[in-house]
């Protein structure tokens, strides 16, 4: 979906193609010749503009949506004027001390990933999104409770403090055993370490007739272990924000792009696998419509960041998604500074 490099036009044409990109990303309308010919335009005669907006048109920078409308970028206008033109507008002072001070606020990790969420959401008026970091924590303890004839409660308490909840469903003999006898177990094998490194050794241990439980003690440690680590490998990792931001006034013209945008929402593991191309990028990335597929039809755009902790190491990715006239100049290098301060809050 390329366009023609920005060198191929004269400077008249790059001049009407920026304020058409501009006027349309500003308004969300299409760009007439009589408003660039107006004050603060170009200087030229509305013919002598349609004149170059034909030109752009048959370039496949610009569509005119219907007969004698205006005209508005393409998707691959879009891509060359963020490639080649755009002039990103840093956040203040002001913003930059309100993003920091909100991340800043005490409180657990997942606080702080929900508010990054909420907050790209309010700075963009789009959808905000934030993949967790993968992280395993090392376990200090594990306690096993019944919740009724076929439900047992695990609670695994990480050493920073982090408590995770899991369910695990049971055949009605086993909770005939001691919870407390597995529980007891299951701390001393995990203790120190990652679930998966518990899982290996606690694994190694009852294949070896080594693990001084009887059969439904054994039975029930094997189908915790193997839910658990099933369950941290395929978990939504993404939390997303700000959905009825997608729902306005603009939108409703478009109300079947909308709606297969917040279907793509819905999917979140199918988000989290875009966001996933973007951790090994060493700088932001920026998706425009139908240039992933995942979002083609709704024809929207997604600016995505990794974030770092204070090692320099990829631990998520952080960004916004909506429509393709999203102000790119304001939201790239929010995101990007957004992303900075949450990988100081890291740590």
């Amino acid at each position: 979906m390329n366009g023609p490099p920005l060198s191929d036009l004269s400077d008249r044409a790059r001049e009407i193609f920026r304020l058409v990109v501009e006027g349309y990303l500003d308004t969300g309308t299409p760009v007439g010749s009589k408003a660039l010919a107006g004050e603060g335009g170009v200087g030229l005669s509305p013919a002598s503009i349609r004149s170059v907006l034909a030109e752009l048109e048959q370039r496949g920078l610009l569509a005119a949506p219907h007969t004698s409308a205006g005209r508005m970028p393409t998707e691959s206008g879009l891509r060359l004027f963020v490639d080649a033109m755009m002039q990103v507008a840093e956040p203040t002072a002001q913003e930059r001390a309100a993003i920091e001070k909100r991340l800043a606020e005490p409180g657990p990790i997942e606080r702080a990933l929900e508010e990054t969420s909420a907050l790209l959401s309010d700075l963009s008026g789009a959808a905000g999104m934030v993949m967790v970091p993968r992280r395993e924590p090392r376990l200090s303890q594990v306690s096993l409770t019944a919740l009724d004839a076929n439900r047992v409660l695990a609670v695994l308490v990480g050493e920073d403090g982090h408590v995770e909840n899991r369910i695990l469903s049971v055949p009605t003999a086993v909770l005939g055993v001691s919870l407390e006898q597995a529980s007891n177990y299951l701390t001393a094998r995990s203790s120190g370490r990652t679930l998966a490194e518990a899982a290996a050794v606690v694994e190694q241990e009852i294949s070896g007739g080594r693990s001084a439980l009887d059969e439904a003690s054994r039975d029930l440690v094997s189908r915790g272990i193997a839910t658990w680590t099933t369950d941290t490998a395929e978990r939504p990792v993404l939390i997303v924000r700000g959905q009825a931001n997608l729902l306005d006034e603009s939108a409703l013209s478009d109300i079947e792009r909308v709606r297969s945008l917040l279907d793509d929402l819905e999917n979140k593991q199918s988000v989290a696998t875009l966001l996933e191309n973007a951790r090994d990028a060493d700088a932001m990335r920026i998706f425009i419509g139908s240039e992933n597929r995942l979002f083609s039809l709704s024809g929207s755009s997604v600016i995505a960041s990794p974030y770092r902790d204070r090692e320099g190491k990829v631990v998520g990715v952080l960004g916004v998604i909506g429509p393709t006239r999203l102000n790119y100049a304001r939201v790239v290098p929010m995101v990007d500074f957004t992303a900075r301060s949450l990988g100081k809050r890291l740590g």
